[in-house]
């Protein structure tokens, strides 16, 4: 059966396993304090443009996200994010299960406008019974967001002044963000992500590893003892080396570029295939994600044939379902769905 479920379907790219593999029998520090993560660590800081960037290498997504904002935010603080963002709404409370409630604001294609979060703050700081409240701290935002879209240049640059005039860090969740950096509609790179946002990561798990996310402090601002605080959290990993090799394989000769790349492409691929089909989408998605409007019969038809993700009822008759490419995909696995399309 073809799958398109997700990004993460398949293990490793192959670059990858034979890192691990090489290494696997070398006595290596733990903790992360082996050799190949501290030279990961200084591949990615020369690919953001940041030398002096602080780095620290966590398991998955969720965990980043919960642990990055815990550290970050004080007691009385939570996390402003757009509604439809994975912390608010696909995270099962992870971030409140610390004590930080997630604020939100709306959202537009899945994205944080800029003036409706210097509203948000300015009202709250207006408000007389504020110390009552849950007070903003942060800035949540993903590159791409949680429907394939992907902020501009401009649009970044905006988020990261009304932050600075708040004095609120900017978190941007790059869990894709290699598939946001390889869009042909994208004007923003990753020097940019790291001059403009206090803290982002680069995600692995999504984009050619097993498993592993890079966090990027960009100002010298990673809390105070932050391996502690990791394992405070659970997720300090022994064998740190695990997501050291399989960085250090990444980011050797811009594979992780190259493998975003091929998500692109193929992703550009699978919607012509749709729309020669006639088939309606529900968002102009410029990354790997792509969201199609089926009509609920043919959804059951295709869904014996094609794995493919639910996202949300349009109405009675119509369902919402997500196609997503992957470092992985092949052109023949999409030529494959358009002849059952």
């Amino acid at each position: 059966m073809l799958s398109f479920e997700s990004d993460y379907i398949e293990g490793a790219h192959p670059a990858v396993l034979e890192a691990l593999a090489k290494t696997n029998m070398e006595a290596l520090s733990g903790y992360g304090a082996d050799e190949y993560s501290t030279r990961a660590k200084a591949k990615i800081a020369a690919a953001c443009g940041m030398p002096d960037a602080q780095i620290a290498f966590l398991t998955g997504g969720t965990q980043t996200n919960q642990i990055v904002i815990d550290t970050m935010l004080r007691p009385y603080e939570g996390v402003v994010s757009a509604q439809t963002g994975h912390v608010s709404v696909h995270e099962a409370g992870a971030v409140e299960v610390t004590g930080h409630k997630v604020l939100t604001v709306p959202s537009h294609d899945g994205k944080m406008d800029a003036d409706e979060l210097d509203a948000f703050v300015q009202e709250f700081y207006a408000d007389g019974n504020r110390e009552h409240m849950v007070f903003p701290g942060m800035a949540y935002i993903s590159h791409p967001t949680e429907y394939g879209t992907l902020y501009t240049k401009a649009e970044l640059t905006r988020l990261s002044d009304v932050c600075r005039k708040h004095r609120m860090p900017l978190f941007l969740d790059g869990a894709r963000l290699g598939y946001g950096l390889m869009s042909r509609q994208t004007d923003v790179s990753l020097n940019d992500i790291a001059r403009l946002c206090d803290v982002f990561y680069i995600g692995g798990t999504k984009v050619g590893a097993l498993c592993g996310e890079a966090v990027v402090f960009t100002k010298k601002n990673m809390p105070d003892h932050f391996d502690n605080l990791i394992k405070k959290h659970g997720a300090l990993l022994a064998k740190g080396r695990l997501l050291g090799v399989q960085f250090d394989a990444l980011f050797t000769d811009e594979l992780y570029f190259r493998i975003s790349r091929n998500a692109i492409d193929r992703a550009e691929e699978l919607k012509s295939a749709f729309r020669e089909k006639g088939y309606e989408f529900f968002i102009d998605s410029p990354t790997n994600q792509q969201f199609v409007l089926l009509e609920n019969t043919r959804m059951a038809g295709l869904a014996e044939q094609v794995r493919f993700a639910f996202w949300e009822r349009a109405d009675a008759g119509h369902t919402v379902v997500r196609f997503a490419t992957s470092w992985a995909t092949t052109a023949e696995k999409i030529a494959c769905l358009k002849q059952l399309l």
